[in-house]
């Protein structure tokens, strides 16, 4: 139960700090990171180097999370809670997610269009600076709908298994892959290990949060064959499960077409074209965010009570 107060008073952070800039345990995470990339992704050996960067990085986070959160109980249960929900606030980020959803949705509903692709550059790794009002809202729902799971329901179902460590770990995992984890000549070896472990953590979390969006929306049969039909419709093994079910509450498409350094990618589609992509659409993809949120949080809390009380 201790987990389950803890995870709320987390989104309660979240609702009222967002993502804090400074003194983030993600930026640590990254700094070393980054400093092991440096240092070890040369030479020989590339692929395993990769393997005890992954190791190394998560441990260490793992055990220091654990350490703080244990030594706090020790203290008091009471600041055991009011700890462990400070490592979890830093695990989520909803409302810095919507905000930055927001911050692309202001300048289009104003006709800045330079603006708006200036923000959704922010928070997209695709070329964006010739991209029009469409594409600008479908990259802007596919961030919302990836990050859905990634950025909130992940994070919070390792939190209800084991607390704020896990859930830290989860994030030391998903930061690895951010900066490591891609298909290019310098991190195809060194980011190997980093991209597979992201894969095996996001595998049932993405899966389930997909199914938790449709059966809040009271998803129909249609909806619920285009998720399953197109689920799989991504380079990733695991995003395409948010993003079908998003496509299909939206009732638009998304995936095709992307342009990354000047190279056009072109990818499946992911859902059916059934109304032209809008601004209105980023608004209705942050509010399924955060109805699929409070939904995963009553859902976690109740099996927790559950396992307490059989």
């Amino acid at each position: 139960m201790t987990h389950v107060w803890a995870v709320i008073i987390a989104l309660l952070f979240d609702r009222r700090f967002a993502d804090p800039h400074r003194f983030h345990p993600v930026c640590w995470i990254g700094q070393s990171i980054a400093y092991i990339d440096r240092h070890w992704n040369k030479g020989r050996w590339r692929k395993w180097k990769g393997v005890w960067a992954s190791f190394i990085v998560c441990a260490l986070t793992f055990i220091v999370s654990y350490a703080i959160i244990a030594i706090s109980y020790r203290l008091s249960t009471i600041f055991g809670v009011f700890m462990e929900a400070l490592i979890i606030f830093t695990s989520i980020a909803p409302t810095s997610l919507a905000r930055a959803a927001y911050d692309v949705l202001h300048p289009l509903e104003q006709g800045d269009i330079n603006e708006a692709r200036k923000k959704v550059g922010m928070i997209v790794g695709r070329d964006t600076e010739a991209l029009q009002e469409e594409e600008i809202v479908r990259a802007c729902v596919e961030t919302v709908a990836e990050n859905t799971s990634d950025g909130v329901t992940a994070p919070l179902f390792y939190a209800f298994i084991g607390g704020g460590a896990l859930a830290m770990l989860y994030r030391a995992v998903n930061t690895c892959d951010s900066m490591l984890g891609y298909k290019n000549e310098r991190y195809a070896q060194f980011g190997w290990a980093s991209a597979r472990l992201d894969d095996a953590f996001n595998y049932v979390p993405a899966r389930l949060t997909a199914c938790v969006m449709l059966l809040i929306h009271r998803a129909n049969t249609r909806m619920w064959k285009l998720l399953f039909r197109d689920a799989r419709n991504h380079p990733s093994p695991n995003s395409g499960w948010c993003e079908a079910a998003m496509a299909a509450l939206l009732g638009v498409q998304l995936g095709g077409v992307n342009t990354y350094n000047g190279v056009i990618s072109v990818r499946p589609t992911i859902g059916d074209a059934s109304v032209p992509l809008k601004c209105e659409h980023i608004k209705q993809a942050v509010a399924i965010m955060r109805r699929t949120t409070i939904a995963f949080t009553i859902g976690g809390s109740l099996l927790a009570v559950a396992c307490t009380w059989g």
